[in-house]
């Protein structure tokens, strides 16, 4: 028993270290072991487990290393922002539904420790959970490799979304920006049309944005708030560029219109001006008869 207890511990040890490699690839970065283990390791598994250190210290750290690159990198690129705006942007980049978002792209579910009732209940797409551990693996990052390779990490993972952010209306969220923007198409007011699947303990939810009874984006999230966002998003960005296709013929029609009535101009007066120049010939040639005569 023994020896196979042994055997199992060693193949859970490859296994740990082969999917550490694949998260250090995809992170950029080689961790101490140890404090990787323990950036992966949520509090279910600990508490099974003996009473292991759980990730929350390096989460608590990651959580002021990411709040201090991304406030940082919103100063430098919105001097003219006041301080309320800003915080509003941040909290549209900075925050659970986010970072999962941010950890379901890296996979990071699959590497997490979790014990076996969170295990069961889908604890490894848990918002909560992702986005707690993604904090925890940068508090790891900048205390193994400092604030520039922490930070590297964060303007790689996170710019995408501090871009995303300048797209947002004065609420800094999908639903209020696309109530914004169909108000001043004369579109009218969004609706949701949400249903769900799955068990209680791992629902999925599909919402459908409709603006004057025409669809315009689905979304799909493990809450209901989260699909409506990614619905109102996709809405958002169809009538946007739309929005943006009539301004842009618009102009065209305008510039062409501009150029044909400076065309008609340049034509009138080349006209008067050839008209100017005959009379004067014609007067020109009259005097000198009128001279001969004399």
């Amino acid at each position: 028993m023994s020896e196979l207890s042994n055997a199992k511990k060693q193949a859970d040890n490859v296994n740990a270290a082969s999917s550490h490699t694949l998260l250090e690839g995809r992170l950029g970065y080689h961790l101490e072991s140890a404090l990787l283990v323990r950036a992966l390791t949520h509090r279910s598994y600990a508490y099974e487990n003996g009473g292991l250190p759980t990730n929350e210290r390096l989460e608590f750290l990651g959580d002021s290393v990411l709040g201090l690159v991304v406030t940082d990198t919103l100063y430098r690129i919105h001097p003219d922002l006041p301080e309320g705006q800003l915080a509003k942007l941040r909290a549209a980049v900075v925050n659970s539904r986010a970072l999962a978002e941010v950890g379901r792209g890296l996979e990071l579910g699959l590497f997490i420790r979790l014990g076996r009732g969170e295990e069961g209940t889908g604890g490894r797409d848990k918002a909560s959970i992702l986005a707690d551990t993604l904090e925890a693996v940068i508090g790891a990052v900048y205390l193994d490799q400092g604030l520039d390779a922490a930070s590297e990490l964060v303007h790689r993972l996170f710019d995408p979304l501090i871009e995303k952010s300048s797209n947002l209306g004065a609420g800094l969220d999908w639903k209020t920006s696309l109530q914004e923007l169909t108000a001043a198409e004369g579109l009218g007011v969004p609706e949701y049309l949400v249903t769900e699947t799955g068990p209680d303990h791992e629902k999925t939810f599909t919402a459908a944005a409709r603006v004057g009874g025409v669809s315009y984006g689905t979304g799909t999230g493990r809450s209901k708030k989260e699909a409506e966002q990614q619905a109102a998003e996709s809405a958002w960005r169809e009538i946007r560029a739309a929005a943006d296709e009539r301004a842009a013929a618009d102009k065209a029609a305008a510039e062409v219109a501009t150029s044909a009535e400076a065309a008609a101009d340049a034509a009138t007066d080349a006209a008067t001006d050839a008209a100017g120049e005959e009379a004067a010939d014609t007067s020109s040639s009259t005097e000198s008869a009128d001279r001969a005569s004399a």
